[in-house]
């Protein structure tokens, strides 16, 4: 059976994470060959934090939760996209749905949604 690669990329795996309702693309994420292992046991995505070197299970400060719905593996095994029921208002640590709410326009990125909730009221300014 095929399963992920991770001996790539000094053992991480990029993580897509889309809303298995919506299809939007929601973050992008580092995982491990523990935080795979963990997500799989615990259906809650948990990544990889190249910056502070340790995991994290999304939503364990701010309770914005990404349940697992399916999990795929790309043709070269070292991608996974993962569907999820995101639980909250947004993923994004800025306050947003998505981490991708900046749109290149005019050589400008420029916000195209609105905030859906407060980062600070969530993280207390730490972000």
């Amino acid at each position: 059976m095929t399963k992920p690669d991770f001996s790539k990329l000094d053992g991480l795996l990029p993580a897509i994470v889309q809303d298995a309702t919506s299809h939007r693309v929601l973050m992008l994420g580092f995982m491990n060959e523990d935080a795979w292992r963990k997500t799989l046991e615990t259906g809650s995505v948990t990544f990889y934090s190249r910056t502070r070197n340790k995991l994290w299970t999304k939503g364990e400060t701010s309770g914005n939760r990404l349940v697992v719905k399916e999990i795929f593996n790309d043709c070269d095994n070292d991608t996974l996209l993962i569907t999820v029921d995101a639980i909250g208002p947004g993923v994004c640590h800025a306050g947003y749905e998505s981490c991708f709410y900046r749109r290149l326009e005019a050589n400008e990125w420029v916000e195209s949604e609105k905030p859906t909730y407060d980062p600070n009221a969530v993280y207390g300014g730490k972000q």
